[in-house]
């Protein structure tokens, strides 16, 4: 097929890279550049986004968050511009559930289709093609897409309808959120009492606590390899999310909310770029001490 990709920065590059190795002809945007090593025989460079859905049969954007997809799609020289009926087109950008109802229904009223597909696996999930992908769309359009999804992650759930994929992201956002959270007060008390937390952390992989984020950010807790990965600040729009439509819905989040307070300390003190695993240097400084 001939794909369009805008956005390629920590995660949409690497997607972009097994798509082409999947065989695939890739139309390339993305702010600031275009990485040069996506660019060859089946990577070209386009000048706009315009241009990627001028020449391509299904378009992916793959961009931080709501108002960069609404440019990437409805601004000047954006997707909508280049789109002529039958095209598809994909965000996999995690964002507003209600927002991606309202786009949808623009992209279908030019007589294209629309796939809300966000990612979980964050950097490594991408360069090995191992993301969880959550789609809102309808069937038909689902399983004509579902090849290019095989080429990026591996658990691909067609949620429901458009916007049911981004909801289900914020859900999955909120377990991540609060997880990291329980492995930080659990690695930082054993730390304070005296245990070494490497040690910890192994003996407790092998029970009913084990979990990925144990693993993984587990580990960058106790090595102290804070770089993203999954950076603080879009955790913390993923959790906006998350509590401005608990408000809507008349409901209480309010570990959510408390984990959201946890990153926005790691930001007071400069810490929006750190992984989200950083979270726990929060907890360290309430409790003056780091996990050694």
């Amino acid at each position: 097929m001939n794909i369009g990709f805008v956005g390629l920065g920590i995660m949409g590059r690497p997607m972009a890279h097994n798509l082409i190795r999947g065989g695939h002809t890739l139309y390339l945007y993305s702010i600031p550049s275009i990485p040069p090593d996506l660019i060859g025989d089946n990577g070209i460079a386009c000048a706009s986004s315009k241009e990627v859905a001028r020449k391509a049969e299904i378009i992916i954007t793959m961009v931080p968050d709501t108002p960069d997809v609404d440019t990437a799609l409805f601004g000047k020289d954006g997707v909508a511009e280049g789109l002529t009926k039958g095209k598809i087109v994909v965000d996999m950008s995690s964002i507003s559930p209600l927002d991606t109802k309202t786009f949808a229904a623009r992209i279908n009223q030019l007589g294209c289709e629309y796939i809300d597909a966000p990612v979980s696996g964050g950097e490594v999930g991408a360069k090995n093609a191992t993301l969880t992908i959550m789609c809102g769309g309808n069937q038909p359009t689902f399983d004509t897409v579902t090849p290019l999804f095989e080429l990026m992650g591996k658990n691909i759930t067609l949620v429901g309808g458009n916007g049911d994929g981004q909801t289900c992201k914020v859900a999955n956002q909120i377990i991540v959120a609060l997880t990291i959270e329980a492995v930080g007060e659990a690695l930082l008390f054993a730390s304070k009492a005296g245990a070494d937390p490497a040690k910890v952390r192994q003996a407790l992989m092998g029970g009913f606590a084990s979990s990925k984020i144990l693993e993984v950010h587990g580990e960058r807790m106790i090595k102290r390899t804070f770089d993203p990965g999954f950076r603080i600040e879009l955790h913390q729009k993923d959790l906006n999310l998350a509590l401005s439509g608990a408000r809507a819905l008349q409901i209480s989040l309010p570990n959510t909310a408390t984990c959201q307070e946890l990153f926005n300390a790691c930001a007071a003190n400069g810490g929006s770029t750190w992984d989200h695993s950083a979270m726990v240097r929060a907890l360290e400084m309430l409790a003056k001490h780091e996990i050694n």
